[in-house]
């Protein structure tokens, strides 16, 4: 049980209770992580059902679509590359958002210290996954064969440079969206205290 400090001299209740309970919380960040990437992966379902509903009401392969309509020129594969870079873009960042979001109003303090917590958590997991897999093999490859979270190449010549530019991207897509969902749920006490201190 933690004992309860009084605001210094000159110190709001806040600042004295940030002081007492602010800092990067890593098992809230933890579940932060864990809620970004079930939101992921529910997004990609969903972005996935809704190309899956087009193809059955129009009873074409959209995939295939998509190579026949860079093959005929109306839409150059370029194009068809971007889209599917912008939809994973999307997705990424609203899933850290939330992740991120979670932390900073679990956390109540340091709402971007905890986004970022989150993203750390991200890409330790994903490290260690990817070495796990590259020393254990497919057979152990437990997340790659759930076929639900994205994997990183056991080497870089694996990657290539429009693979290492895309995890770049969504490196950096991911910390931006996880540190502003930080930023959004510590936001939410901060009204409550304006509320608390009018009463």
């Amino acid at each position: 049980m933690s004992k309860t400090t009084e605001p210094a001299a000159g110190q709001s209740v806040k600042d004295a209770q940030e002081e007492e309970f602010g800092g990067v919380k890593p098992f809230v960040a933890l579940l932060g992580w864990l809620t970004a990437t079930g939101m992921a992966v529910l997004l990609t379902a969903l972005l996935a059902a809704v190309g899956a509903g087009v193809a059955l009401v129009t009873g074409s392969d959209t995939a295939q679509e998509a190579q026949q309509l860079a093959q005929s020129n109306q839409v150059s594969a370029e194009q068809v590359g971007w889209a599917g870079a912008i939809a994973l873009g999307v997705i990424v960042f609203l899933a850290y958002y939330t992740g991120g979001y979670v932390a900073g109003r679990m956390a109540r303090f340091d709402g971007v210290r905890q986004g970022f917590a989150v993203w750390v958590w991200a890409v330790v997991i994903a490290v260690v996954v990817a070495v796990l897999g590259a020393v254990a093999g497919d057979a152990y490859d437990v997340l790659g064969q759930l076929n639900s979270f994205p994997r990183l190449p056991a080497s870089p010549g694996d990657l290539g440079l429009a693979g290492i530019i895309a995890l770049l991207l969504v490196a950096a897509t991911s910390l931006v969206g996880a540190l502003a969902g930080g930023l959004a749920g510590m936001a939410f006490h901060r009204r409550v205290d304006k509320v608390g201190r009018r009463a």
